[in-house]
């Protein structure tokens, strides 16, 4: 018997009264576990194995099988259900997380990050889009595919006033150099903007973890941060998200 605390991410159903679900765990990466009865009324794990909740669960290995033996909520992020939006929202952070985490591998910081995202949008601590830009530019620094932004890609200028965020490359570079190569000012995946942007940037790739969510930028800014953040996560992971699009509409 192995006991593991994780947040459920996604889940299946198997028949009528069963199904599946995948845990992130920090030790573990995602594990999948059957859920015998999880839809009958009186199902003991309904809440802890919903999606979304945050529970400590008790599992067993039979046949290279988890099944659930049982399992205790510790959040159930309800509040996330009274709202559309939020709900899409927290579905679409799930469903990135489930597309890039492995199996049998720590991710104790993305879980980290799930987590305390899912508490500001549940409590309506942050504005929906300036949550969903930190969570997937640091979520992007997490597993490996973080932007280069330490200085000019070109000159090494480590604070130009305006800035060319290079999304394909994966760096960015001040205006003067961008205008000096050839084409680079027609890039659509570019995006200029100012100190302030590569400042919010660098504060989310970068920051220590306590001191994440504590910052603010202007509506302007915001606007072009959430362009820049979901336009890289989805160009450097090469996959579109049903659950971004859903989101989308709802705006």
């Amino acid at each position: 018997m192995l006991t593991i605390e994780g947040i459920v991410i996604k889940e299946r159903s198997v028949g009528e009264q069963d199904k599946f679900i995948d845990v992130l765990t920090a030790k573990e990466g995602v594990i999948e576990i059957s859920v015998k009865g999880a839809k009958k009324i009186n199902s003991k794990s309904g809440s802890s194995a919903q999606l979304f909740a945050y529970s400590r669960f008790c599992i067993q290995l039979r046949k290279q099988r988890y099944y659930l033996n049982s399992a205790e909520p510790i959040c159930i992020f309800y509040n996330l259900r009274t709202d559309i939006k939020k709900l899409s929202l927290a579905a679409y952070f799930a469903d990135i997380v489930s597309y890039t985490i492995d199996r049998q591998n720590e991710y104790g910081e993305v879980l980290r990050l799930l987590l305390n995202t899912l508490h500001y949008l549940e409590k309506d601590k942050r504005p929906l889009e300036f949550l969903k830009s930190l969570f997937e530019l640091r979520l992007c620094a997490e597993i490996g595919i973080m932007p280069d932004i330490v200085c000019c890609s070109v000159c090494g200028e480590f604070e130009p006033e305006r800035v060319v965020f290079r999304i394909s490359n994966g760096d960015f570079c001040c205006e003067k150099c961008s205008q000096s190569l050839a084409g680079d000012e027609y890039n659509i995946n570019n995006i200029t903007s100012d100190k302030a942007m590569l400042d919010a940037v660098r504060h989310i790739v970068l920051t220590d973890f306590s001191r994440l969510y504590n910052f603010r930028v202007s509506e302007k800014i915001g606007k072009k941060l959430t362009d820049y953040s979901e336009r890289y996560l989805v160009n450097h992971l090469e996959h579109n998200f049903r659950t971004l699009d859903f989101y989308r509409n709802l705006l």
